[in-house]
C-alpha cells in the first residue's frame, strides 16, 4: 500500500541506519568494531547522582504522575546553575521548563509554535532534530550553510549574518525563528558573546525568535567556557535556550533537559507538554537536582576524559596521514574525508571505513548536504579502544594509498607521507 502519511513522507531515509546495519552485521560475524558513531557517553553518572536516585525511588510516594513542567526543586536548581555559570537570573516559575530530554523539548516547541508553511532558518550541517523537528511540524526550512570557514571566526560571523539578511529579504513569509547550536554538533565550532549580540540585535529588529541549543556548553577544552545567548541584554525578548544533563553528567538515557528564556515560548511549550507528557519519573528529577546542586568536580573529570581521548585520536589520525583539526569543544571531531576518498561522499566512505578498518563513524551528509565532505567521530571510546582504532586506520590508509593509482599513473605510494 502506498504511504499516505503526510508527515512521514517529508522525512528522508535515516542515513545513519545504513551504517548501523553494517555495524550490526559485522558484530554478528564476530568482528571487533570500534564505534565512534553515536555520541553516547560510555561512563556512568557520578556516584552521588546514582545514590540520590536509589534513595528517592524507595519513597512510596514518588511513583505516581509527575509534574509536566518539572518539579519545582529541579527548576530552581537550573536557575541556580544559570546564575553561577552565566551570571543570568531566571525566574524558575515563568522562564524555565523541564523536558524529557532537550531533543524531545525541541520537537515539542516546534509543534507549539509552527504553522504549516512557516519558514525556519537552520544552519547546515546541523543536528537532525534542529531541522526535522520543524519539518515534522509543517515548516519550510531554509538552510544557512556554515561549512568551510575553518578557524576564521570573523569570516564565519560575516557569512552567517549575510545568510540571515538574505533569508529575511527573500523568504515569504518572513522567517519565524532561527536555530543556533554552539558548541556545535557536528562541527564543534564555538562562538563568543559578540556573535550572540549581533544575532540578538538582528532578530529583535526583525521580530524573529531564536532557539539556542547549548547541550555541549560544559564540554570544552581550548577555549573559554562557552557563553549563553541569554547573557545578551534583551535576549529574553526573542530567545529560548535548550540544555541537557546528558553529556555533562553522562546521563543520556535519563532524558532530562531544560528550556529557559522567553516567557511566551516557555508557556507555548508548556501548553503542548501538558497534553503529551506528565514529566520525567520523579526520582529521576530528584537525582537531576542533585546533579546540579551537588559537587561539580565531576565536570572537570569529564572534560579531562574527553580531552585525553581527543588528543589521542587527533594525533593518531594526523600521524596516519588523515589531517583533522582538534575540536575546541564538544565530544566530536569533524573530520574532512581524506582527499583520495572524497569523491565517494560521506556515506560511502563511512561504509568503506567500517568494512576495511572496523571503525564506525557518522556520515556528514546525515547532518545536511553541506556536511557531505566530512565524517563525525564521537569521543566515546576509551583510550585503549581509541588506540586500536588509530592502528586500524593507519593500516587502512597505508593499504589504500599504497595500491591506489591516480589517473596520471603516479602511485599514491610514491607521494604519500611516512606513516
Amino acid at each position: 500500500m502506498e504511504n499516505e502519511f503526510h508527515r512521514i513522507k517529508r522525512l528522508p531515509p535515516y542515513v545513519f541506519a545504513e551504517v548501523n546495519a553494517l555495524k550490526a552485521n559485522a558484530r554478528r560475524r564476530g568482528e571487533d568494531v570500534v564505534d565512534f558513531g553515536m555520541g553516547n557517553p560510555d561512563q556512568p553518572p557520578p556516584q552521588h547522582i546514582i545514590d540520590k536516585l536509589t534513595e528517592s525511588v524507595q519513597n512510596p510516594n514518588v511513583h505516581g504522575y509527575s509534574n509536566s513542567r518539572g518539579i519545582p526543586g529541579l527548576r530552581r536548581a537550573q536557575a541556580a546553575y544559570y546564575q553561577r555559570r552565566f551570571g543570568v537570573e531566571l525566574d524558575p516559575e515563568r522562564e524555565i521548563i523541564v523536558n524529557i530530554g532537550s531533543k524531545e523539548g525541541l520537537a515539542n516547541l516546534a509543534q507549539a509554535i509552527t504553522s504549516p508553511g512557516d519558514v525556519l532558518l537552520v544552519p547546515n550541517p546541523s543536528y537532525p532534530i534542529h531541522a526535522f523537528g520543524f519539518i515534522i511540524a509543517g515548516a519550510a526550512v531554509r538552510a544557512l550553510p556554515v561549512a568551510g570557514f575553518d578557524d576564521d571566526e570573523a569570516a564565519f560571523r560575516r557569512a552567517f549574518m549575510e545568510q540571515m539578511k538574505r533569508a529575511v529579504r527573500h523568504s515569504v513569509p518572513k522567517p519565524l525563528a532561527v536555530v543556533l547550536n554552539f558548541p556545535n554538533n557536528p562541527t564543534a565550532r564555538t562562538v563568543d558573546l559578540d556573535f550572540y549580540g549581533e544575532v540578538v540585535e538582528f532578530c529583535r529588529h526583525h521580530g524573529i525568535y531564536i532557539i539556542s541549543d547549548v547541550a555541549y556548553a560544559e564540554v570544552y577544552f581550548d577555549v573559554d567556557p562557552p557563553p549563553s545567548i541569554l547573557q545578551i541584554p534583551g535576549a529574553r525578548e526573542v530567545a529560548v535556550e535548550f540544555s541537557s544533563l546528558s553529556k555533562s553528567y553522562s546521563m543520556p538515557g535519563w532524558r532530562v533537559g531544560f528550556c529557559a528564556g522567553n516567557e511566551k515560548l516557555i508557556n507555548a511549550l508548556g501548553r503542548v507538554k501538558s497534553y503529551v507528557d506528565y514529566g520525567a519519573f520523579t526520582p529521576i528529577q530528584v537525582a537531576a537536582t542533585a546533579a546540579l546542586n551537588g559537587p561539580q568536580d565531576c565536570l572537570d573529570e569529564m572534560r579531562e576524559r574527553y580531552r585525553a581521548r581527543r588528543d589521542l585520536l587527533i594525533n593518531g589520525l594526523n600521524a596516519a596521514g588523515w589531517p583533522v583539526k582538534a575540536p575546541p569543544a564538544s565530544m566530536f571531531a569533524w573530520a574532512p574525508i581524506p582527499e583520495p576518498f572524497r569523491h565517494m561522499g560521506s556515506l560511502a566512505f563511512s561504509k568503506y571505513l567500517l568494512e576495511q578498518a572496523n571503525v564506525a563513524v557518522s556520515p556528514g551528509v546525515g547532518f545536511g548536504e553541506y556536511g557531505d565532505n566530512y565524517v563525525r567521530l564521537a569521543l566515546v571510546e576509551n583510550k585503549h579502544r581509541t588506540r586500536q582504532a588509530v592502528r586500524n586506520i593507519k593500516l587502512f590508509m597505508r593499504r589504500e594509498l599504497g595500491y591506489q593509482t591516480r589517473a596520471d599513473g603516479q602511485s599514491q605510494k610514491d607521494r604519500k607521507v611516512a606513516l
